[in-house]
C-alpha cells in the first residue's frame, strides 16, 4: 500500500510500504483510511526543528472504515465508520477513567511500536493497524455522507484540542476570551469558546483569510498587534483589565508571553500549543497577578461523544478549517502548502 514517509527535513515521500496485519494481541483492527490530514505539529519535523534520525511513517489524524478486527474486539465491527484520535488508548485504565487518556497506561502513538510490540501505522496512508481498537476508535453511526468527512476528521485532533484549551481555561457563559494563534487549533478554539458561552471572543490574527473564518466561527474582535501593542489592544477591548480566559494555541515562548500578559488579574490561560524549545513559565509574574495556567496534550478521545452531535447537526462547522484537499500522492505539496502558509490545514484522500 501507499503511505507518507518523512526522510529528513523537507523530504516527504509517498512510498510503497507493507500492508498492515492484525497482531497476535487480538485487540487490534485494520482500518481503511477515508481521509487523513497534515497537522501543524507535523511541521516541526518537516522544518527540521524536531530532528528526523531515520525515515519513518508520519501522520496521526484519520477517519475510515473498519476492514477487520481481532478476536478480542467487542465494540468495533467490520464496516463501522470510525474516528481515530491522535493517539492509542484502552479507555479503561485509571488515567483514561480520570479523563487523561493521552496518559493511558497501555497507550502508544501512531507511527511506532505499541506496547505489544506491533507496529501502529502512521495515519497518512491507505490503511492503518489500530491497537486497542475498542478504546481508541469512536464509531460514527451510519450512514456517513461525504460532506461530513471534514468535520468528523477534526474530531481526531484540532476540534477536540481547541475544546480542551477552552475547558482547561474554564470558559463560562459571559466570559471574555482571547485566542492566541490562528491556525486550525486556534480557529477551533474560537468555536469552542462560543459553544461554551463566551460573549467577547478576541482572535489574534494577521491573516485576512483566517480573520474572516475566525469571525464566521464567532470571534467578535480581531487583534493584529503583538507584544506590548497586542496586550494593550486586548485590554482596550476588555474594560482595561484583560481577558477572563486566554487560549494559547501555538507553543512558542512569544505566544505564551502574549497569553499570560493578555489575561486579567485572576484570569486563566488554557494552553494546548505543542512546546518546541518552548517557554519556561514566569512564576513570579503569574504569582503577582494571580494568573493560572492549565492544559497540555488534549485528551480528545474523551471529547468525541460530546462534540459529535454538534458537528453532525451543523451547529458547529470545524471542517471549514480545511481550505485545501489533495490526493495522498501529493502529500509533499500538502506539507509545503502549510509550511508556506498557503493553506491553514490540508485534507488528504488516499
Amino acid at each position: 500500500m501507499l503511505a507518507t514517509v518523512i526522510h529528513a527535513a523537507r523530504d516527504i515521500r509517498v512510498e510503497e510500504v507493507p500492508d498492515p496485519e492484525l497482531s497476535g494481541s487480538g485487540a487490534d483492527a485494520i482500518v481503511r483510511v477515508v481521509a487523513a490530514c497534515v497537522c501543524g505539529s507535523d511541521l516541526w519535523p518537516y522544518r527540521g526543528i524536531t530532528p528526523t534520525d531515520a525515515a519513518h511513517r508520519i501522520g496521526h489524524e484519520f477517519v475510515g472504515v473498519v476492514e477487520s478486527v481481532g478476536a478480542e474486539v467487542e465494540l468495533v465491527k467490520e464496516g463501522d465508520f470510525v474516528i481515530a484520535p491522535f493517539y492509542v488508548c484502552d479507555g479503561t485504565c485509571v488515567n483514561c477513567r480520570n479523563g487523561v487518556s493521552t496518559s493511558c497506561l497501555q497507550g502508544s502513538w501512531w507511527g511506532g511500536s505499541d506496547r505489544s510490540g506491533g507496529f501502529a501505522d502512521g495515519a497518512q496512508g491507505e490503511r492503518v493497524r489500530v491497537p486497542l481498537a475498542d478504546g481508541t476508535l469512536a464509531v460514527v453511526p451510519g450512514p456517513v455522507g461525504d460532506d461530513e468527512i471534514p468535520g468528523l476528521l477534526t474530531l481526531s485532533d484540532v476540534m477536540g484540542t481547541g475544546h480542551h484549551a477552552a475547558v482547561s481555561a474554564g470558559v463560562q457563559p459571559g466570559d471574555s476570551v482571547a485566542v492566541v494563534g490562528d491556525g486550525a487549533v486556534g480557529l477551533c478554539a474560537i468555536i469552542a469558546a462560543k459553544r461554551l458561552g463566551a460573549t467577547t471572543i478576541i482572535a489574534m490574527s494577521r491573516h485576512a483569510d483566517r480573520q474572516a473564518l475566525a469571525r464566521e466561527f464567532g470571534a467578535t474582535h480581531v487583534v493584529e498587534e503583538r507584544a506590548d501593542e497586542g496586550v494593550a489592544r486586548v485590554q482596550e477591548l476588555t474594560d482595561g483589565i484583560g481577558a477572563d480566559r486566554v487560549l494559547e494555541c501555538v507553543g512558542t515562548k512569544e505566544s505564551m508571553d502574549q497569553a499570560l500578559r493578555s489575561a486579567r488579574p485572576g484570569g486563566m490561560v488554557g494552553f494546548v500549543g505543542v512546546p518546541n524549545g518552548g517557554p519556561e513559565l514566569p512564576v513570579r509574574q503569574m504569582f503577582n497577578r494571580n494568573v493560572g495556567v492549565n492544559g497540555g496534550v488534549a485528551p480528545v478521545r474523551g471529547y468525541i461523544e460530546e462534540l459529535l452531535p454538534d458537528v453532525r447537526s451543523g451547529a458547529i462547522r470545524p471542517g471549514r478549517v480545511f481550505d485545501l484537499e489533495l490526493p495522498l500522492s501529493q502529500a509533499a505539496e500538502a506539507y509545503a502548502a502549510m509550511d508556506e502558509r498557503r493553506a491553514t490545514k490540508v485534507l488528504l484522500r488516499p
